[in-house]
């Protein structure tokens, strides 16, 4: 991977992140249409360089993340089921499954139709307009689906965002709680990985990894307080028409 390949991957990370159309899906068809080989070292960067738009999350939600006891009552329910899926899981994602674009290409294609079926499922039945307003019962179901995000091209944040609107969020409190639950979701996994490949990094790695994470915090800055705008009058439906045209677009130019 050379330094300009770092650059361009984080910037996907930070435009995909939080968006409902997969990061990891869209890292691994990059890396490929880059001709990035992905040996132990790119599968780590892609996983590493989350934290820097971790870091823009609680930024962004700092006085949240202080002070809204209630909010961190249901966001340590949600990442239970979570946590314990992806330790559980850990060397099948990372040995088989990160890597596998023929898997991110059907997620991508099925989530998109999920995401439509939930955007126009919460028109009538979302109705709870701030996380706190959550029933603390609902919360688990929620990290729920975000454990459906351990295969690559699910989406955590689109995972996460239909499990809120299925509970009953509004599709900005949906979309708020999947961007705070991400935090100690990637934590985890970005602190996990990195202990056990860490080590194994050299000098010029590791500017690499600097170089992403810089470039996926500036980036997710920017891209989730457009996000939160663009939601005050709009749905997700063109989310899910966009997965499932990257979808078959890859498909009929790389699979086919």
């Amino acid at each position: 991977m050379e330094l300009k390949e770092a650059l361009i991957l984080g910037v996907v990370e930070g435009l995909t992140e939080f968006l409902p159309v997969s990061s990891t899906g869209h890292l691994i068809l990059t890396a490929h249409i880059l001709g990035i080989p992905h040996d132990e070292f790119t599968k780590s960067f892609e996983i590493a360089i989350q934290l820097g738009s971790i870091l823009a999350v609680i930024l962004i939600y700092f006085e949240r993340f202080v002070k809204d006891l209630e909010t961190w009552k249901r966001v340590i329910l949600a990442f239970i089921p979570t946590g314990l899926i992806g330790f559980a899981l850990y060397k099948v994602i990372k040995g088989f499954l990160i890597g596998n674009d023929l898997i991110v290409v059907i997620n991508l294609f099925l989530g998109g139709i999920l995401l439509i079926l939930a955007d126009r499922y919460c028109d009538r039945f979302c109705y709870l307009k701030d996380i706190d307003e959550l029933p603390l019962k609902k919360a688990p179901l929620i990290g729920l689906f975000q454990a459906l995000a351990v295969v690559p091209g699910v989406s955590r944040s689109g995972a996460t965002i239909v499990g809120g609107m299925l509970m009953g969020l509004s599709r900005k409190s949906a979309a708020e709680f999947s961007f705070i639950l991400a935090v100690p979701t990637m934590l985890a996994a970005t602190g996990y990985d990195l202990l056990k490949t860490g080590g194994r990094f050299e000098g010029a790695q590791w500017e690499l990894l600097g170089v992403g994470f810089l470039t996926a915090f500036l980036t997710a800055m920017l891209t989730v307080k457009l996000f939160l705008k663009f939601l005050n009058s709009h749905g997700f439906t063109i989310f899910g028409i966009y997965r499932m045209v990257v979808a078959l677009l890859y498909a009929a130019t790389f699979l086919l």
